[in-house]
């Protein structure tokens, strides 16, 4: 039996979890789960300065809280650790020397200075940068001599003659032509390695036999590709995903959308929806269905099926979908994913909600096709936990009452109709069809009293089941609403 395939996703802890970085996360862990392989996390954490602990967690939140777990990681351990870049430097050093000394790597003196003239000249002559090799032909003995004396060389890779090919899961065959590739640096003159070296030294050590990444690592991949070929060693298969843009057909900036996944969270966004929407970023499950779950996704992605071309990102796609999936929450499971929310609001505290959870619970089913985020359903229950006196009118509901002329009229004869029902309680059905029938005994139509009596109830143009409302609110309530009602409409 062959061994399982491997596949990882390393972010840098430096910022938020682009949504981009989330989708490259969410493909690698889809393809690992489909074939049995083994999902690893690494942090790659070798920028010092932006390095954070606090971004490191807010990663590993983002991810759990997308629905993907790892094998192997910083949290969870593993054979192939270290899982972070900065406790793994013994073996950076050692891999550098191997390098050096195997004539694939050699030591470069050229100052800042020297290199900014060069890269000025040659965007002055309408060239990309390259390094020009100056420092290739130094002796042993005079980098010796010169480290001696003080300077601090860095080292560059030694990019031979030829053409680099390799095999893209995406795109197909690639090639680049090695001299377009310069001499680029392996380790700074501080000591510290950089990506593409460490990359190569990690996903080696770790075994790593697939990478999936953003279409914007495909320059760096004939550097990797050349290092692992200096070692002897066959490099793992690449795919690189295609860019995700904004409607503008541009790269996804925050003009077109929200672009940490955190924001997403933040705002209430169920997380299975936002796996579903990020999924169809460059793939689908088939050509008719949109909403699907990551078992599904699981057991039918391959990077084979991914499109070419730039994914478009559509907020109101990614809202749409994500009331479908509020739409088909269990009211228990509705109310765990809204409950954060409408405590943070100020509305009740979350044993208080406990207390009175079957009403609660009630209250959430009524409004459960209104919304698209959990983050919606404290404003749309906010009237329910007001005092009376201060239920806010929005204004669409005044300009509603407006429109009858004996609005506060019709709320004072429908008090003094409802007042003897209210007593003992009601039957929510019973009374809806016996005031509908009052209405029509008087001649009027029907916005003529639920308009007024929607305004002083709620506060609200439109919403749930009026009568639905007034079950929730209980007899008392009602009462004392109208009676606000008819004072504040009438002044």
């Amino acid at each position: 039996m062959s061994d399982p395939i491997r596949l990882r996703f390393a972010p840098s802890p430096t910022g938020s979890l682009h949504i981009g970085g989330a989708r490259t996360a969410l493909f690698n862990w889809a393809y690992a789960r489909r074939y049995g392989g083994v999902f690893l996390l690494r942090i790659e954490d070798t920028d010092r300065e932006r390095s954070s602990d606090e971004y490191e967690r807010a990663i590993l939140e983002g991810l759990s809280w997308l629905g993907i777990d790892w094998d192997e990681g910083p949290d969870v351990g593993g054979a192939l650790g270290p899982y972070r870049q900065t406790e793994r430097y013994g073996g950076y050093r050692e891999m550098a020397e191997r390098f050096h000394q195997e004539g694939w790597a050699y030591r470069c003196f050229c100052s800042p200075e020297r290199l900014a003239a060069l890269r000025n000249k040659e965007m002055k002559d309408g060239k990309n940068f390259g390094y020009d090799g100056l420092c290739r032909g130094l002796s042993r003995e005079q980098c010796d001599e010169r480290v001696a004396a003080g300077e601090k060389p860095v080292l560059r890779f030694k990019v031979p003659e030829g053409e680099t090919r390799f095999q893209d899961m995406v795109s197909g065959e690639v090639r680049f032509r090695n001299e377009d590739v310069d001499d680029w640096v392996m380790v700074r003159a501080s000591g510290d390695p950089t990506y593409n070296f460490v990359v190569v030294c990690d996903d080696h050590d770790m075994r790593i036999t697939h990478v999936l990444r953003g279409e914007e690592h495909l320059t760096n991949t004939p550097k990797q590709v050349l290092l692992y070929r200096a070692l002897g060693l066959e490099p793992p298969l690449f795919g690189h995903l295609p860019l995700m843009l904004g409607k503008d057909k541009k790269k996804l900036s925050k003009r077109t959308g929200d672009t940490a996944l955190q924001d997403y969270r933040r705002k209430g966004y169920p997380a299975e929806a936002m796996s579903n929407f990020l999924a169809l970023q460059s793939w689908a499950l088939d050509d008719k269905t949109t909403v699907f779950s990551r078992d599904e996704l699981v057991a039918n992605f391959d990077p084979k099926d991914l499109r070419k071309g730039g994914s478009i990102f559509d907020p109101d796609k990614c809202l749409w979908i994500a009331g479908e999936y509020i739409r088909a929450h269990s009211i228990e499971v509705l109310a765990e994913r809204c409950t954060p929310f409408v405590v943070e609001a100020g509305l009740a505290t979350a044993e208080e909600l406990e207390v009175r959870r079957d009403w609660y619970l009630q209250a959430l089913a009524m409004e459960q096709e209104r919304i698209k985020l959990y983050s919606q359903m404290p404003g749309r229950l906010a009237y329910l936990f007001a005092d009376d006196g201060d239920v806010s009118y929005d204004e669409k509901a005044l300009k509603n009452v407006r429109k009858h002329d004996e609005a506060t009229t019709t709320l004072a004869d429908y008090l003094e109709w409802i007042a003897p029902k209210l007593v003992d309680g009601f039957d929510v059905d019973a009374l809806g069809a016996e005031s509908k029938a009052w209405i029509s005994e008087r001649g009027l139509k029907i916005p003529a009293l639920f308009q007024p009596l929607r305004c002083a109830l709620s506060g609200a143009a439109g919403g749930a089941d009026l009568f639905g409302i007034m079950a929730l609110l209980g007899p008392e309530k009602v009462r004392r609403r109208i009676e606000c009602g008819i004072e504040r409409l009438g002044a």
